[in-house]
């Protein structure tokens, strides 16, 4: 497991992927601060230009809760897509450039090679959520925002955590999609599906029973108004991980990889 996994550390460091997904995640923390910002100064923003109208529709507040609550959201939303494209990458790549067989006439087995795939997909998952987390709360100090505690900012932190942990468990199928179609191409027009999905089950007041639209709900998408996600919601995301887990292990160890 041990050789396994540095070898999945030396591709995705090697990758120009690392470097994207963390770009994406600054912007995400980047573009809260500026809706903060607006909110907060409304009349200053309209004198530089900015679209207040814009940071209106996020229906947040200006303050710790509503800051951190965004950030919550937004990494759940953005999250999702990214740590997808993650998974995607991290199989898909196998079959792109023709080194599939190659890793598999190693002296490891298929299942300790998949299961370094996923620890690494879980592990940048985690990683970028928990930079955000912390690039939010540096830039939430630099806005002065009011309402702070420190009880307020852990359970923003947790929450914004906890949003990525349901994303990343929701990639398991999009790594089995770029196994099964030997390449990015299928995974990823299965992806633009389920996020399709989502935003239409949500909004038709169903997403506590669709997985992918689950961490969306449970960081606050669809207001004050509405209760977060309960437990069965939360199974389902885990079990849809799950499932996905060992579907890709036993397509890994029983598919044909001499075609």
């Amino acid at each position: 497991m041990r050789e396994a996994l540095w070898s999945e550390l030396l591709k995705a460091r090697r990758g120009l992927l690392p470097a994207l997904t963390a770009l994406a995640f600054t912007l995400i923390t980047l573009v809260c601060g500026l809706f903060m910002f607006i909110l907060a100064e409304p009349a200053r923003a309209r004198a530089l230009g900015l679209l207040g109208d814009k940071a209106q529709l996020s229906g947040a507040a200006a303050d710790w809760p509503g800051y951190l609550g965004l950030l919550a959201q937004a990494v759940a939303v953005g999250g999702l897509l990214v740590y997808s494209m993650i998974a995607i990458w991290v199989f898909g790549r196998e079959f792109s450039d023709h080194t599939a067989k190659d890793l598999l006439a190693l002296p490891t087995s298929r299942t300790t090679v998949v299961t370094a795939k996923f620890i690494l997909t879980a592990a940048w998952a985690m990683a970028l959520a928990t930079a955000a987390a912390a690039a939010g709360l540096l830039l939430g100090a630099l806005l002065a925002l009011p309402a702070w505690s420190a009880q307020t900012a852990t359970a923003g932190v947790v929450r914004i955590l906890a949003a990525a942990a349901l994303s990343a468990a929701l990639t398991t199928p999009l790594a089995l999609a770029a196994s099964i179609g030997r390449g990015y191409l299928a995974a990823v027009g299965v992806l633009f599906v389920l996020a399709f999905a989502a935003q239409i089950i949500a909004a038709l007041g169903l997403g506590a029973w669709f997985p992918y639209s689950v961490p969306g709900l449970y960081a606050g998408i669809a207001g004050p108004g509405h209760d977060p996600p309960g437990p069965i919601s939360v199974l389902l995301v885990l079990t849809t991980g799950a499932a996905g887990g060992a579907a890709t292990l036993a397509w890994w160890r029983n598919a044909d990889h001499d075609r």
